[in-house]
């Protein structure tokens, strides 16, 4: 049973959002009529509208939040509005089987409460525990504002006919905070895709005349810890040890403040900032790679997220230096070591064990491409999300206009 999907997504632009592009994809093959409404993107993503490869994308122009939580309230405000008027669209050409939910922000229930006076069906995909991230980067205690967070949180659950989450973390969550029946529940894991992550010839020039090439890849927020990988490669260099070179493919809000503090602690010559870059300079480097640095330090949402990263550098192939994460362990075992209470010098004597034992290396590496072709592979993912939409759908259809 299928029909028309509406997916709401505001953090990122789509296709650049991995996740939902995959997401995309799955509902396609498996007969849905989808559509998505996504900001801009900055250097990709940047038409207004467009149909790719048969899924109807229509973006906004959004301005990022800047400062703290007030420039965040503008930047959900004005996509919350801007995400309205174009559902408004989306609905006059007619009526919507299921609207797909993914935060941050946990405001979209609001224009499904809408939606569900015509019968459509809502799924929440959590992708982030909103609380928590306001925890990690804002404020060291709960607050009136972290609760208001929790009530905002709990209106979305309540509101979702159905909740998909990204690990068993935030499942355990949606049963317990949100109050959601188990069976309407289901786990869909984040999976790099087979085509996009595969290695390519190893290209020396990378290291920068050393040995070894480190990587870090992903977003560079405050709650993302590149400043902890900065500060870890410090310490490496400080123990004279010097046959490296690293770079931090990415951005986000810290990217200046990261890229600071690596000049003052004399990094600049070892250390290499690409921004966001394209899938064939991000397997250049992957492939060149001896460990990739996964920094995210222990925190109220870290501890229970799972890091893209990770899987991305062991479908890579790649052994993984990491803090001593739950899920961080449940995503890579022993495809990674693990660093704890956020040690800095634990972490950079970590890299420095790996980098001299290159048959240690090659064994995590296998194992963490065995996991992500195998129990962490999104065909396993795809069986839960289609299970999700056909719950929902079964559920009700929508009465026509």
């Amino acid at each position: 049973m299928t029909g028309r999907a509406l997916i709401l997504v505001e953090n990122l632009s789509v296709p650049a959002d991995r996740r939902v592009w995959q997401e995309c994809m799955t509902l396609r093959d498996h007969g849905w009529d989808v559509e998505v409404i996504c900001p801009q993107g900055d250097d990709r993503d940047t038409d207004p509208e467009a149909v790719v490869d048969g899924v109807h994308i229509q973006r906004y122009p959004l301005d990022a939040a800047t400062g703290g939580p007030a420039g965040y309230l503008r930047e959900y405000g004005q996509a919350l509005w801007r995400t309205y008027r174009a559902t408004r669209n989306v609905r006059r050409r007619g009526p919507i089987d299921v609207v797909h939910l993914c935060n941050p922000p946990d405001l979209f229930f609001v224009i499904a409460l809408v939606l569900k006076l015509g019968g459509t069906r809502v799924i929440f995909d959590q992708h982030d525990l909103i609380p928590e991230l306001y925890l990690s980067r804002f404020r060291p205690k709960r607050d009136a504002l972290y609760w208001a967070m929790r009530l905002v949180e709990f209106l979305t659950y309540r509101t979702a006919d159905v909740v998909v989450s990204t690990n068993e973390s935030y499942r355990e969550l949606a049963v317990r905070r949100g109050r959601v029946r188990p069976e309407r529940t289901f786990t869909v894991r984040s999976a790099p895709a087979g085509e996009r992550f595969h290695e390519v010839p190893v290209e020396p020039a990378l290291r920068q005349g050393k040995k070894h090439l480190l990587a870090y890849l992903g977003v560079m927020g405050p709650q993302d810890g590149v400043d902890y990988a900065v500060r870890a490669l410090a310490h490496l260099r400080a123990e004279h040890r010097d046959d490296w070179h690293a770079v931090f493919m990415g951005n986000g809000d810290a990217l200046d403040d990261v890229r600071a503090l690596a000049h003052s602690m004399g990094l600049a010559d070892c250390t290499t900032f690409t921004g966001w870059t394209n899938t064939p300079d991000i397997l250049r480097y992957l492939s060149t790679a001896s460990v990739g640095l996964a920094p995210d330090p222990r925190n109220p949402l870290n501890d229970l997220s799972t890091m893209n990263k990770i899987v991305e550098y062991m479908a890579m192939g790649i052994p993984v230096v990491s803090f001593d994460l739950r899920e961080s362990r449940v995503s890579a075992d022993e495809a990674a070591v693990y660093a704890s209470d956020n040690s800095e010098e634990e972490f950079a004597g970590l890299i420095s064990e790996l980098l001299d034992d290159p048959e240690r290396r090659r064994r995590m590496g296998e194992i963490g491409r065995d996991r992500v072709t195998g129990p962490l592979s999104w065909k396993q993912s795809e069986q839960a999300l289609v299970a999700a939409y056909d719950l929902a759908h079964r559920a009700h259809r929508p009465r026509t206009r």
